[in-house]
Order: structure tokens, then sequence, then C-alpha cells
């Protein structure tokens, strides 16, 4: 009986270690290490979605696993893999990581991809007041000019909240 009872205890614990170490908790919180382990036994994790239809490279951007993040836009099918709450630029946008924002850009993020909303990076950029950032899109060709769901563009939004920097930035497309 003991046998059994260690048995099922250490089944249960290896299997709870195992859970924890899927591709999407490593993008949130692990290492590059732990990438390239889990890239060993399967080379394709990196490009699947989570049942919430996040990819890795969105988790990692969005919990600001700058490591992980920047490792996996080299490895990763497509950089602009969306989910409905958007792309990992968004994602970094939404976070104010400018370091992460600028690394996606420069590997070729494209900043003019909507979310389920309408919502570009840039809208978001505007929405909370992230100049640093929406410069960065702007230079990277964001269309200023593009509508949300509800009719809004980034501009309207920063003319909405009075936003003298913000339209000064959008403006110098």
């Amino acid at each position: 009986m003991k046998k059994t009872t260690l048995f099922i205890f250490l089944l249960f614990l290896s299997l709870n270690a195992f859970s924890q170490k899927d591709i999407f908790n490593v993008a949130r919180t692990g290492t590059v290490d732990e990438v390239k382990a889990l890239m060993k036994a399967n080379p394709g994790c990196i490009n699947e979605l989570s049942s919430e239809g996040y990819s890795p490279l969105i988790l990692a951007c969005y919990r600001g696993n700058t490591e992980v993040a920047q490792f996996l836009m080299q490895q990763v099918k497509d950089i602009n893999t969306a989910s409905g709450m958007g792309t990992a630029l968004m994602a970094a946008t939404v976070k104010g990581n400018v370091e992460i924002v600028k690394k996606l850009l420069e590997n070729k993020a494209d900043p003019n991809i909507p979310d389920s909303n309408g919502t570009t990076a840039l809208i978001y950029a505007t929405i909370f007041k992230k100049y640093e950032i929406a410069d960065f899109l702007i230079k990277a060709k964001a269309d200023p000019a593009v509508k949300d769901n509800r009719g809004n563009s980034a501009i309207d939004y920063a003319v909405l909240a009075n936003d003298d920097k913000l339209i000064q930035i959008l403006k110098t497309n």
C-alpha cells in the first residue's frame, strides 16, 4: 500500500511539474534555455496557440519577458500572429515596453494589424499615452488614420484627450 501511495504521489508530482513547463508558461516567466529545451522536444511548439488563442511570443511580450520575446522573434514562423486581442506588438505597446516594441519593429512586425475591435498598436499607444512608442510606430509607418470599430482613429483619440503632444506625434506622418 505504501509503495502504491508513493508511486501515485510521485506521478502526480511529475505531472504537475511538467504542466508548469509548457511553452506558454515558459514564455510568460521562463528562460531562453527552457524555450530551447522545449523546442528540442517539439520544434513547432513556439508556433502553437494557447487555449485562449495566444502565441508564446504574445505572452512573452505581454509579460515583459524580454529575453524570451527577443529569442522568439527570431524563431517564430510569423511575428504578426494575432489572437482576438491582438498581436505581440499590441501586447508590448499596452504594457509600455519600449524595448520590446523597438525589437518587434526591427524584426518587421506590422504596426497596422488590427485586433478584433479594429484597434491597432498605434491606437493603443494613443489611448494609453505611450508617447515614445507612438513615435516609433509612426516612424515604422503606422497609419494614424485607421479607424477602430467605434469609428475612431489614433488622431481622433488624441483630439478627444486634448493631448497636443500626441497630436503632434501623429501628424508627423
